[in-house]
């Protein structure tokens, strides 16, 4: 059985019980539903009962995750226990912090576990990021990557001029920040707070450049016919 370790979650078994909440006529509560809310609005053992329970529930749902992502994140042994154990922690502390907005439309522990696989996901890229060196915007396996996907969707001549044409504004229209942050957050999916730390900056500076960055490339591509007006800036191939 997982511990509730973090001294934050003093707040979560000590705090006030959840108050009751109606689900949503579309979302009528099943029995196993109803009865984890009840345990979890509950007061003294029930209510950490039922904490513990979901914390186990959780920290399982953080390994499954790991491991499905362990060709992508080479992390093990205690430092891997370690990440699951912070990303059940956290999660925990914000499913009961939005308690009250769950109606039902899923089972509880589905809309639990989104949670930590968020909370997991993040932690596993922040994590292999902080090993690694950050692709510079003139990184031709970045562009490379972004071409073979291209020239492998059905329309892959024009996805590879698309792909042609985004690297040529990259390196034309971006200043020399909006084009390391940009190939880095949005191309290589780099945590912002990864970033932020390594340029000593903060995350609302980086996503403010990610957006004038986009702004500008949006304008391009449709300015030389290559998107219509409002599509998304592609980043990487579905």
């Amino acid at each position: 059985m997982s511990r509730l370790s973090s001294a934050r979650l003093t707040a979560v078994r000590e705090g006030p019980s959840v108050p009751e909440i109606a689900p949503s006529p579309a979302g009528a509560l099943d029995g196993e539903s109803g009865a984890w809310l009840r345990g979890l609005r509950s007061q003294g053992d029930e209510r950490e009962g039922a904490l513990q329970r979901l914390h186990d529930l959780l920290l399982r749902a953080a390994h499954g995750e790991a491991r499905r992502r362990r060709d992508l994140v080479q992390v093990g042994g205690v430092e891997l226990d370690d990440i699951c154990q912070q990303a059940a922690d956290d999660a925990l502390v914000a499913v009961m912090s939005k308690l009250d907005t769950y109606r039902g439309a899923s089972l509880f522990t589905t809309w639990a576990y989104k949670f930590v696989l968020l909370d997991i996901s993040v932690k596993l890229r922040r994590h292999a990021w902080g090993r690694r060196a950050i692709p510079t915007p003139d990184d031709d396996p970045t562009w490379d990557r972004l071409a073979q996907g291209a020239g492998e969707a059905e329309s892959g001549l024009e996805s590879l001029d698309l792909v042609r044409a985004l690297r040529k504004a990259v390196a034309e229209e971006l200043t020399p920040r909006q084009r390391e942050v940009f190939v880095a957050i949005v191309l290589n999916e780099v945590p912002g707070d990864v970033l932020a730390a390594r340029l000593g900056s903060t995350r609302g500076a980086i996503y403010k450049t990610v957006h004038d960055a986009r702004r500008k490339l949006r304008r391009h591509l449709e300015e030389g016919g290559y998107i219509d007006p409002m599509e998304r800036v592609p980043t990487r191939p579905a």
